[in-house]
């Protein structure tokens, strides 16, 4: 009777051993680290563009500021706690970002007339601009990099971006209008 054991492997029917057998490569975890590890090397470039179009553009401001405004670019106004929500931050965090960026001028705070307890937020003029500079220059960055690309690599980039961001239950996003 042959009996198998993981550690010792199999006996055979005349009480032999033979080696325990390989247990199958797992070609879909290294397919995972792979893709890991590219994604990870295009989150790295994407970071880098959006600080360099940031820098070019406006200096002073952080990263955290640019995408709280690009959040009130998309969103259009909003009340601090969904603010707040959309940037994963807690509400005291997200009205010192606000408190920054409004003596600034690039946001407005108001008192919403149907709640006198809560404020709205929104862009203003100068912080629409900003950000729209900001999502232009990056997007010409991006471009000039996708250019560079054979098409059919571009093909294969936009199905595997696409995936991507399905599997991650991102809505597609608009070239110009972006976020963070």
């Amino acid at each position: 009777m042959k009996r198998y054991n993981r550690d010792m492997g199999r006996q055979t029917q005349d009480g032999g051993r033979t080696a325990a057998p390989e247990p199958p490569a797992d070609e879909l975890h290294e397919t995972v680290e792979e893709v890991t590890a590219a994604v990870m090397t295009a989150s790295r470039l994407l970071v880098a563009l959006s600080a360099r179009a940031l820098a070019e553009t406006e200096p002073t401001l952080t990263l955290p500021q640019l995408r709280t405004l690009v959040v009130l670019h998309g969103e259009g106004p909003v009340k601090l706690a969904a603010l707040a929500a959309a940037l994963d931050v807690n509400p005291s965090t997200a009205m010192r970002m606000v408190d920054k960026l409004e003596a600034r001028g690039l946001v407005d705070r108001q008192t919403n007339p149907g709640n006198r307890r809560e404020v709205i937020l929104r862009l203003r003029h100068d912080g629409r601009r900003l950000v729209e500079d900001v999502l232009a220059h990056r997007h010409r960055e991006i471009r000039a990099i996708v250019a560079r690309l054979p098409a059919g690599r571009r093909a294969e980039l936009v199905r595997g971006l696409r995936a991507l961001a399905e599997a991650a239950g991102e809505p597609p996003a608009d070239s110009l209008t972006d976020t963070l």
